[in-house]
């Protein structure tokens, strides 16, 4: 089975195909904005343009805008290719990252929210989450988290806050993908963002 994996929910846009169980080639850029212009162009320069039997993509949480353009290109290449379309969360696509680091060690993921917030989980030495993802101020964030591994792009900031910690400064990788627990996965495309939308309807 050939596996597309698609990652837009960061300022880094990620693809990455694999043959069974084997990464056959991948693209990984940081790039801020701009994943609209760049994703199908870095498909298509993937081996047969991309095609695969089954697509994962990231659901958040994580940049409104990305995480809806990923999920819109992985719902057309579904649709396209027949192809089986599943979602994982973001946070734990960053835990597999620093796991190829760590080895099976715990670890608190920490990443860029809205309004100077981070987006922070903890995740035990399979992968798995051992809370729920929330959105925190940083020093809320530093509180929050307790485990002495932290990963992320702001992962940084929470040692500097606890005064201890290793840190791993990654943003999440497509190349990873197959690391995220099966348990994680899952046919629901709704997007996970993370916080309460800015605005609201009138009489909310």
């Amino acid at each position: 089975m050939r596996i597309l994996a698609i990652e837009t929910a960061t300022e880094a846009c990620s693809v990455a195909l694999f043959d069974g169980d084997v990464c056959v080639d991948a693209r990984h850029v940081t790039i801020g904005r701009g994943h609209a212009e760049r994703l199908v162009p870095l498909i298509s320069e993937l081996p047969g343009r991309g095609r695969a039997d089954r697509i994962l993509v990231s659901l958040g949480p994580g940049s409104f805008t990305g995480v809806r353009i990923g999920l819109a290109a992985a719902r057309a290449l579904g649709i396209a290719w027949g192809a089986q379309v599943l979602g994982y969360p973001t946070l734990a696509l960053v835990a597999a990252c620093a796991r190829d680091v760590t080895g099976t060690h715990p670890v608190d993921v920490a990443m860029s929210g809205g309004h100077g917030e981070f987006f922070v989980q903890p995740f035990d030495e399979r992968g798995l989450p051992v809370a729920d993802h929330a959105a925190l101020p940083p020093a809320r964030a530093a509180e929050f988290l307790k485990q002495d591994i932290v990963a992320g792009n702001r992962a940084q900031e929470i040692a500097d806050l606890r005064g201890r910690g290793s840190t791993i400064s990654i943003l999440p990788d497509a190349r990873h993908a197959l690391a995220i627990p099966h348990t994680l996965l899952t046919p629901a495309l709704a997007p996970v963002y993370g916080r309460p939308p800015d605005a609201k309807l009138p009489g909310q």
